[in-house]
């Protein structure tokens, strides 16, 4: 607000006053009242010109050092009400800024300098998101295949018509918190492996063993699983109490009406594969067994891949209330494992989708001659 009278001016009329005239009608000549004249002469009595201005300076320079004060104190006290971990994503500032803004009254430019933050970044208005399909639809894949990592979901993606880059599927990934949590294998002392014979046609070479899980009630169940080596197909998974050696005969006999039946069987030592019925089946149909040596796994390597991927996607994803119910969930994945689930060693195609395409190529391929020497 500005004054009425400079310093120069009240100074000059103290100075009347002490001259000899009267306060009265020095009053009434300036228009001032006595109390004015009187608080004039008790800031600035025996003062010269100088010597006001020089009071004058003081008193602005502790008015501004007291906002200074009191505007540190203020932040102070907003920094440590807003205080949290560290702030890194703009979006994450923008919420602070409008946070003080309502809390504390403050102004946008005093907010956003507390935030370190640009007031342009702060008025930015992000453009629409133009992935919200493709999210919404990544989670809906991931919540159907819980086991299913950002790779295999990138290629389901793709096989439903989505052109994106891996790298987009693995950003929008991370974004919606899809990251499974997988367990570190411990490492064992390497050792020296032995180099498979790989199959090269289909029903060539036949893997099989069994899997063990329980019902809700804890009583014991077992799969028998079956699958080709070569087309990763699984022609059957029998669930049951009791599977028997004279059980497995039944159930390849019944796949065999529909796909035939392979040259050889891989196999464990196990009671049922080792018993006199499967193997009178297999002298009888002409299929040679393969038994694996006595604590050597990884010499059926097709099979244990297969019931890992069984175990961990169809087993311990579900529970089972009954023995009809677990045939029924475990029929509905085997279906899904040759139709609809992508598998990698076989670039990405299904066990149906990879059978198919040999098939044609086997109908295209041209007929060799043999030619006979005279």
């Amino acid at each position: 607000m500005k004054k009425r009278f400079t310093e120069e001016q009240i100074i000059d009329i103290l100075k009347q006053a002490q001259a000899g005239m009267k306060i009265v009608d020095l009053c009434r000549m300036h228009g001032i009242s006595d109390v004015t004249f009187y608080t004039w002469r008790s800031k600035f009595g025996g003062m010269e010109v100088s010597d006001a201005k020089r009071l004058k300076q003081l008193e602005d320079e502790n008015r501004k050092l007291k906002q200074m004060l009191a505007d540190a104190m203020l932040d102070n006290k907003v920094l440590k009400d807003v205080v949290s971990k560290k702030l890194v994503t703009p979006v994450a500032r923008r919420h602070v800024v409008e946070y003080i803004k309502q809390t504390h009254s403050l102004s946008e430019r005093r907010a956003c300098k507390l935030s370190n933050l640009d007031r342009s970044s702060f008025r930015y208005q992000p453009m629409p998101d133009k992935n919200n399909e493709l999210r919404k639809r990544l989670r809906e894949l991931a919540e159907q295949r819980r086991k299913f990592g950002a790779p295999r979901l990138h290629t389901m993606l793709r096989r439903e018509g989505h052109l994106i880059n891996h790298k987009r599927t693995e950003r929008l990934y991370r974004e919606e918190g899809l990251s499974l949590r997988l367990k570190k294998r411990k490492k064992r002392i390497s050792h020296l492996r032995t180099v498979m014979d790989k199959p090269e046609r289909i029903n060539q070479h036949w893997s099989m063993d069994f899997v063990s899980d329980s019902l809700y009630n804890g009583r014991r169940f077992r799969v028998l699983t079956v699958v080709d080596d070569f087309s990763r197909e699984c022609p059957a998974l029998e669930a049951d109490h009791s599977l028997t050696g004279k059980r497995v005969t039944r159930v390849l006999d019944r796949v065999a009406l529909t796909r035939g039946l392979p040259v050889a069987i891989t196999v464990d030592n196990g009671p049922e594969f080792i018993s006199k019925a499967v193997d009178l089946w297999a002298y009888t149909n002409g299929v040679r067994l393969r038994f694996i040596q006595p604590g050597k796994p990884t010499q059926n390597a097709y099979i244990e891949s297969f019931n890992g991927k069984f175990r961990d996607e169809c087993l311990n994803d579900n529970v089972f209330i009954s023995l009809q119910s677990a045939q029924k969930i475990i029929e509905t994945w085997r279906q899904d494992y040759n139709s609809e689930r992508p598998h990698s060693s076989l670039n990405d195609l299904t066990p149906n989708e990879f059978v198919k395409i040999i098939e044609k190529e086997q109908k295209t391929e041209k007929p060799k001659l043999n030619l006979v020497l005279m």
